[in-house]
């Protein structure tokens, strides 16, 4: 017979991010949460990286297709009042259990004021973990694409791609090779060289922080010839990426605005510390306001979509103090 204690039980989900799963990157709250569960779920290998602090708890195994299985197990469990540790490497809402767990969730009715408590514990994502092993190849804008077509259509992942490789941003790509798929990493090569130089720099990360860290720079033109698997993510470099003395390195763009010497630095003609680039917004705007250039040319000339372009020259002029500064000087 089920006790009133038991009954009156709150249930509780705590959706864990391990980090890449070496035990001195797990943060304090995703130990103190596993130690709090009475049950444990996820996929296997998961559950073997923190196999230390399961002893004594219900664990449940899953393989790693079964993500929503997982989250109804987890639902299970939480209605007969237990607290349950969902646990994902990496950071559960960046590829992992905190989206699904959520689908299942609401689908069953539930809401923040139910009698089930969600949380979810962040831990450092695979793109975290490999950029710091690699060195800082993420100071600039980056973006992640998964190049696993399980869920997604191909021609979404291919637009994604494409997009990102002419924009030049920094891209770590997830899931980029399995048993069965092979093929995606290569189709990723090509769109990128579409775009990208052939020498840009890459770095491929497989298992960081694991006992099988394994860490390899190559150039995007060879990224396909290299040991490429489930465990490896792989980050392409935008086109001031480079690497030097072993390090993958994306400047953030101060020399746009610095002159630097063995003295210090200096801002360069024309630009001010704290103040927004003179190509920033407002001086771009002001640049092809009084360019006497159509919409169609500066559309070619920066790579910007023409009705954009058009309607940016169709404002009146701006003063000629840009918004910061205008700001700045108020405060």
């Amino acid at each position: 017979m089920t006790s009133p204690e038991t009954q009156t039980k709150k249930g509780k989900i705590m959706l864990v991010g391990l980090g890449p799963g070496s035990n001195e990157h797990l943060t304090y709250r995703a130990r103190a949460a596993i130690a709090e569960a009475d049950t444990i779920i996820g996929y296997v290998t998961y559950i073997r990286l923190v196999a230390d602090l399961v002893e004594g708890k219900e664990v449940i195994k899953k393989s790693m297709t079964e993500e929503l299985d997982r989250a109804i197990e987890a639902l299970d469990r939480a209605r007969q009042g237990k607290k349950v540790a969902l646990v994902s490497s990496g950071d559960a809402g960046v590829y992992g259990m905190a989206g699904p767990t959520f689908e299942v969730l609401f689908q069953a009715g539930w809401t923040p004021d139910s009698d089930i408590e969600v949380e979810i514990i962040p831990g450092a994502s695979a793109l975290n973990t490999c950029a710091a092993l690699v060195g800082a190849p993420l100071t600039h804008d980056f973006c992640a694409i998964s190049l696993s077509d399980l869920l997604t259509p191909w021609p979404v992942i291919a637009r994604r791609l494409d997009a990102t490789a002419s924009s030049d941003f920094v891209v770590a790509l997830y899931n980029p090779k399995s048993g069965r798929r092979t093929r995606q990493i290569v189709e990723a090569q090509r769109l990128f060289l579409r775009h990208r130089r052939p020498d840009t720099p890459v770095a491929i990360v497989k298992s960081a922080y694991r006992k099988k860290q394994r860490i390899e720079f190559t150039t995007l033109e060879k990224m396909s010839e290299c040991d490429i698997g489930m465990l490896t993510t792989v980050l392409i470099g935008n086109s001031n990426t480079f690497v030097k003395h072993g390090l993958m390195v994306t400047p953030r763009g101060y020399a746009n605005k610095y002159e630097v010497d063995g003295g210090g630095a200096s801002t360069k003609a024309g630009e001010q510390a704290g103040r927004s680039l003179s190509t920033g917004l407002n001086g771009w705007i002001a640049t092809i306001q009084t360019s006497g250039k159509s919409a169609a040319e500066l559309a070619r000339e920066y790579r910007l979509p023409e009705d954009y372009i058009q309607s940016v020259l169709d404002e009146p002029p701006r003063a000629a103090a840009d918004a910061d500064e205008v700001e700045e000087a108020e405060a």
